[in-house]
C-alpha cells in the first residue's frame, strides 16, 4: 500500500457502480484471482479518456478484457481499441467478454508476445495504456513511443510496486530485483526522455501519465 489504507477505503466508498457487464466481469476476475485495475484507477482512467477523447487506443496487456471494456465505455463513440495479450487461457476469456458486451467490432485483440506485436504495428495511437509484464516496460518503450502520436497520452499502471520501488535493491526479495531495477530504469526514462512530459502519481499501485511533445 503506497497511500494510507483508510484514505483508499474512503475514496472507494464514494464510487458508483460500473455498467452491469463490467461489474460482472470484475466479480469473476476477483473470484479467479485475475488482477484487474483497482477501483481508484478505474475512475482515473475514465476521467483521462473523457478529457482527451481519443479515437484510437492501444492497450498492452489485455488479461480478461476488463480495462479494454472500461475504456470502450469512456471513450468517444467510434473509438477503436487494439489490445495485446500473450496468455492463451486469458485470451479466450477476453474474447468471450468482448462478445458478452457486444464490443467485438470495436475492440481488436491481437494474440502474441507484446514486443513482437508492437514491432509489427504501423498505426499511430493517441492513447496507450500499459498494463503488462512490468519488467518488460523498458523494452517496450521505444516501440510505444514510435506508435504514440504527438500530443498523445501514455498511461502506465503499477509503477510503484506496493512501495518497494523506493527501497534499496538489496532490501527487495531476490526474485523481485529484476523487476525493481527495470521499473526504476523505466521511470527514470519517462521523466528524462525529451519526447515526454511525465507525472508519476501515487494512485492505486502507482500510475505514470506521460504526454508526447
Amino acid at each position: 500500500m503506497i497511500v494510507d489504507e483508510r484514505i483508499v477505503t474512503f475514496i472507494n466508498s464514494l464510487e458508483t457502480e460500473n455498467s452491469e457487464i463490467l461489474e460482472a466481469i470484475e466479480k469473476e476476475a476477483l473470484e479467479t484471482f485475475v488482477p484487474i485495475i483497482r477501483k481508484e484507477m478505474q475512475s482515473f482512467l475514465k476521467v483521462l479518456l473523457m478529457i482527451q477523447k481519443p479515437m484510437c487506443i492501444l492497450e498492452v496487456g489485455t488479461a480478461v478484457g476488463f480495462s479494454a471494456l472500461l475504456m470502450s465505455e469512456a471513450a468517444p463513440e467510434g473509438c477503436r481499441i487494439t489490445t495485446i495479450e500473450n496468455y492463451e487461457k486469458r485470451i479466450s476469456i477476453a474474447r468471450n467478454n468482448f462478445k458478452r458486451a457486444g464490443k467485438e467490432e470495436q475492440i481488436t485483440l491481437i494474440e502474441g508476445d507484446a514486443m513482437e506485436v508492437l514491432k509489427e504495428l504501423e498505426d499511430s495511437y493517441d492513447f496507450i495504456f500499459m498494463d503488462a509484464a512490468k519488467a518488460q516496460y523498458i523494452r517496450y518503450m521505444p516501440e510505444v513511443l514510435r506508435l504514440l502520436k504527438s500530443g498523445g497520452t501514455l498511461v502506465t499502471d503499477n509503477v510503484l510496486q506496493d512501495g518497494e520501488i523506493i527501497e534499496s535493491r538489496f532490501a527487495v526479495e531476490r526474485r523481485n530485483r529484476t523487476i525493481h531495477s527495470r521499473m526504476r530504469e523505466y521511470l527514470y526514462e519517462l521523466k528524462h526522455n525529451e519526447e515526454l512530459t511525465t507525472s508519476i502519481i501515487p494512485l492505486g499501485d502507482g500510475v505514470a501519465v506521460s504526454v508526447k511533445k
